[in-house]
């Protein structure tokens, strides 16, 4: 099951792309290093599970980093894994 229309908001504050579902928080945790986007941790909760949410997180956090010509550094191994099977963002690598 994939929920289609799920909102993700970049959280400045925090360093973090979040989808949010009753009360439960996906996040997608990241830093910034020497003009690169690090991608640290991917999390979803159990209740969210098997829902798509992780991918959406992963789409949006690259699609921000394409617009703002990031380079990607995945030490998440959702997100280095994202990369391997949608390689339309491995020019983002760096």
């Amino acid at each position: 099951m994939t929920d289609k229309a799920l909102n993700v908001v970049h959280n400045e504050n925090a360093k973090q792309f979040e989808i949010t579902v009753d009360d439960h928080v996906a996040l997608a945790a990241y830093d910034m290093e020497d003009g690169k986007i690090v991608f640290t941790h991917t999390e979803v909760p159990p209740e969210l599970s098997g829902r798509g949410i992780a991918n959406q997180l992963a789409k949006s956090a690259l699609e921000y980093a394409r617009d703002r010509k990031l380079k990607v550094l995945p030490q998440c191994a959702f997100i280095a894994s994202y990369i391997k099977r949608h390689d339309e963002y491995a020019d983002l690598l760096g």
